[in-house]
């Protein structure tokens, strides 16, 4: 029988952290760097959630009689190493990375898994620290004490989906999941009371079958609590129940970035976006060229680079988790060029007065 790469001995990493790293073989694309290294806990027995359009959740997974079989996440794969060795690796590329983020999974190990494995990067590296909980695995605020006093400074939680039917059709009753709408938000207002207001945020998937003022509204929500939002968009991943589903039309996403920016970032009311009978977005009553000036709406949202968060950069910039290379590039890297900004402004016109 071969070795148990269970955490917390073990971690995966994305695959562009393990290049970066140097764990393995590969280059990006020019203009093109990592700057959050993602981790994500791991167990022979896989993760008990059932979600329709994840690449690790078990009811997605092929099976060699109890060992899930490796596939994708978030589009990339992500291999195993043992924890000790992403460390070491890290403590000559420090200076490459923003931030850690460790990515729990619904497993009964992992809430003491995730405490162990921060105090273990606490340790061996000075970088910010964020997790992205599970918050069915959370029944007491004290466990998001624990968390924070083992070193993570900010949290993140996926609720995903923009709407309670969305949730349950996708993660709970629908597919016989075990998350829980109600759960989510109970413990996300625990995470700004732990954490601080905008130490906490959530990530929201657009392309799940939502209207456009149903993602609006979702993103308000969470800003109002104190929570910012992660925003991505869908891409069908192997092997999963949403494997044949479309991405987003690029339009509707651009007009949720911009909705997302000027709530989380503008403190835009959502009062003053209009949106017809459908649901779509007709006006932002606002100057998009200010928008198009430094082009951060379009850029990948996730937690920032510095600890205070006042910067509109992402530490977690997820490069083409979203998209192919080569395809229209939903999620930016990096700060849009000229060429880029040339680009959106084509994507944009319709909305801009």
């Amino acid at each position: 029988m071969g070795e148990v790469l269970n955490s917390p001995e073990f971690i995966k990493t994305s695959l562009a952290a393990a290049i970066s790293l140097g764990l393995e073989p590969g280059r990006f694309k020019d203009n093109v760097r990592l700057t959050g290294l993602n981790l994500l806990l791991t167990y022979d027995s896989g993760c008990i959630g059932k979600c329709s359009y994840c690449g690790i959740s078990i009811s997605n997974s092929k099976y060699e009689g109890k060992k899930a079989v490796k596939k994708t996440f978030i589009r990339v794969k992500w291999p195993v190493y043992r924890l000790s060795d992403v460390l070491a690796a890290l403590k000559s590329r420090e200076n490459q990375f923003e931030r850690i983020c460790l990515s729990m999974i619904t497993h009964r190990n992992a809430v003491k898994d995730t405490v162990f494995i921060t105090q273990k990067i606490k340790e061996a590296s000075k970088l910010p620290i964020s997790i992205l909980i599970t918050p069915t695995l959370i029944n007491s605020p004290l466990v998001l004490e624990e968390f924070r006093k083992a070193g993570a400074e900010m949290v993140g939680i996926a609720i995903d989906a923009s709407t309670e039917e969305i949730f349950e059709k996708h993660r709970g009753r629908g597919v016989g999941g075990p998350h829980k709408w109600e759960k989510y938000w109970e413990v996300l207002k625990w995470a700004v009371e732990v954490f601080g207001k905008f130490k906490a945020g959530i990530h929201l998937i657009v392309g799940l079958g939502e209207t456009e003022r149903e993602a609006v509204q979702i993103i308000y929500n969470a800003h109002v609590l104190g929570a910012k939002t992660h925003l991505f968009s869908f891409y069908p991943e192997t092997n999963t129940g949403l494997e044949n589903l479309n991405l987003p039309e690029l339009l509707v996403y651009r007009k949720i970035q911009i909705a997302r920016f000027l709530i989380n970032e503008k403190n835009y009311d959502i009062s003053q976006i209009s949106f017809d009978t459908e649901g779509k977005i007709i006006s932002f009553n606002y100057n998009l060229k200010e928008v198009l000036d430094d082009c951060y709406a379009f850029m990948t949202s996730g937690c920032p680079c510095s600890t205070d968060g006042k910067t509109n950069i992402s530490a977690c910039n997820r490069p083409f988790a979203n998209e192919r290379p080569s395809e229209f590039i939903r999620n930016y890297p990096y700060i849009p060029m000229d060429e880029d900004r040339k680009i959106i402004e084509k994507q944009i016109e319709s909305l801009i007065n």
